[in-house]
């Protein structure tokens, strides 16, 4: 690489200093290393500048600049990816239903978490979702689901649907839901996992439990989440998970 340096050199009073030099110097700006031993070893040898707090550094194996905090050199940049990227968010109120924004799944990612905390008006009722795909659910009776709550007479399973049942809604209560969507917009079957807590009939708390697949091979951009009757309450935010 043009602009790797071996050393970081300092000029002592009255020493000629070549266009080699000078140009050295100009077309780097930050010292370029190809790898941390030709750094380390650029620093504090003869007529070599003494490392200090405050060095920076690019190491061209690793595509990073570095700065020394005067014990040890630590990465500027780019950041190390996370394991989740938030997408969106948004709250709602007394609304029949709640659909996320179009394209909230995308090529970026193969697979999202939802986290879902809701209230509905009508007591002993479930809480529902859909795919959705270009502004639109779809209704098709393609959806396979089965839900318990432990610890409580709670528990739902329905196949061939036009829906997948999450979780059953107590009014008193605030449902919280995490719920993980694998693979939505690949042209494949789609799946969703969730956990959280219910209430049961009694109110009694309980640990929620469920699993659910959209049996055909559709591409879809978002999802829509509905009380069974009435209308919910609540928040949500949307995660992508890190392809690598």
């Amino acid at each position: 690489m043009p602009n790797e340096q071996t050393s970081v050199p300092l000029f002592t009073s009255g020493e000629v200093l070549t266009a080699a030099n000078m140009n050295l110097s100009a077309g780097t700006g930050v010292p370029v290393f190809t790898n941390t031993t030709t750094r380390d070893a650029g620093f504090g040898g003869a007529n070599e500048k003494v490392l200090a707090e405050g060095q920076l550094c690019y190491l061209s194996s690793t595509n990073v600049v570095q700065y020394y905090d005067g014990a040890a050199w630590a990465t500027v940049g780019p950041a190390t990816a996370s394991a989740f990227t938030f997408i969106n968010s948004a709250s709602f109120s007394a609304v029949s239903s709640v659909s996320l924004a179009t394209n909230t799944f995308s090529a970026t990612y193969d697979n999202y978490k939802i986290i879902f905390l809701v209230t509905s008006s009508s007591a002993n009722d479930t809480f529902d979702c859909r795919f959705r795909a270009a502004g639109a659910d779809n209704s098709t009776t393609n959806y396979l689901s089965n839900w318990v709550a432990s610890g409580a007479s709670v528990s739902g399973g329905v196949g061939g649907t036009s829906k997948l049942s999450l979780a059953f809604v107590k009014a008193s209560g605030v449902q919280a839901l995490t719920l993980d969507i694998l693979s939505p917009v690949l042209a494949s079957p789609s799946y969703c996992s969730w956990q959280g807590r219910s209430n049961d009939s009694g109110a009694a708390v309980a640990a929620l439990t469920g699993a659910g697949t959209f049996t055909g091979s559709t591409s879809f951009d978002a999802m829509s989440f509905f009380p069974n009757s009435g209308t919910i309450t609540g928040s949500y935010r949307v995660y992508g998970y890190s392809n690598s």
